[in-house]
């Protein structure tokens, strides 16, 4: 572990420790908290957040005696940010979760993701299950009920409009850093249901993060290789098909998400045979900052 002093959150303000990790021949930033040997909980963030996404989160996982890992995801924060968008196909995404896993010696935690880092976490379940022993997963749908929604559902497909905008070249980096990216404070304020889930010193917080050299493309990065590899897989197999999640799992899911329909909670037991739905009626697609000690309850209780 390793001490700076341009953390995007002083180490003082940390619910855990700073440092680094070199996993999948790329070094991520990583805040570790709660005993050592500790049963291993990866949370994973979303876009355009970075750990901090977690920080209340942190505290209750590690007081209930867990070891609690939460990185910056690679192209994030203080994590590298390695050129070219097949950097981040969800294959290395896996890895890098794998990764970090086994440099904690263990060979399988707790995997728990939001938005982006939920699909990971779906991802990681399906494609490395001896990595994974409880999966939890915040708004984000599994991959094969997203692909069935984008069919049929014109509700979802017109609210994943922005997946589209996101291929252009430069003009998404541009709109996201303009008038001090008041687009990611937007997404952020007006998103939530609770007027107070994000205070003028978090939000200052998410847009350094997102704000430093190489972030944004990196972050829209993860969105283009996605759309890449979809393309590909619609073209050789008809789609990304019937993945099944053996784990136990639980999906916590804000109903007042604006970018994904609630009927992605529904008939998953189709690919999760052992799995439990909650929704959070007066929350929104930031559940964990809008929901912090429900969302706290349902994975302690989850994972235990």
């Amino acid at each position: 572990m390793t001490a700076r002093d341009d953390w995007t959150v002083p180490a003082a303000e940390t619910p855990g420790v700073h440092g680094t990790v070199e996993t999948n021949d790329v070094r991520l930033h990583v805040v570790t908290a709660g005993p050592a040997d500790g049963d291993l909980v990866v949370l994973l963030h979303g876009f355009p957040e970075f750990w901090y996404s977690w920080h209340h989160q942190i505290p209750a996982l590690a007081e209930a005696g867990y070891r609690v890992a939460v990185p910056d995801m690679r192209g994030y924060n203080c994590s590298a940010k390695p050129r070219g968008v097949g950097a981040y196909h969800v294959d290395e995404l896996v890895g890098d979760v794998a990764g970090l896993v086994h440099a904690f010696d263990r060979e399988s935690a707790h995997a728990v993701g939001h938005d982006w880092g939920g699909f990971v976490a779906w991802q990681t379940a399906i494609d490395r299950p001896d990595v994974v022993d409880r999966l939890a997963v915040l708004n984000a749908p599994h991959p094969s009920a997203f692909e069935r929604a984008l069919r049929s559902n014109p509700r979802q497909l017109a609210r994943s409009w922005y997946v589209g905008f996101f291929q252009l070249p430069g003009v998404p980096e541009w709109t996201l850093g303009a008038r001090d990216f008041e687009v990611v404070e937007r997404m952020l304020v007006d998103g939530a249901v609770d007027p107070n889930a994000f205070t003028d010193t978090d939000i200052q917080r998410y847009k350094r993060a997102i704000g430093r050299p190489g972030a944004r493309t990196a972050a829209l990065n993860y969105y283009r290789a996605m759309a890449r590899r979809n393309a590909r897989l619609t073209l050789t197999r008809g789609g990304v098909g019937d993945q099944r999640v053996e784990v136990p799992t639980q999906v916590v899911w804000g109903e007042q998400d604006e970018a994904l329909d609630i009927s992605l909670t529904e008939g998953l037991d189709r690919w999760v045979p052992d799995i439990r739905v909650e929704r959070l009626p007066d929350a929104s697609h930031w559940v964990q900052s809008d929901a912090p000690e429900r969302v706290s309850e349902l994975l302690v209780e989850h994972l235990g």
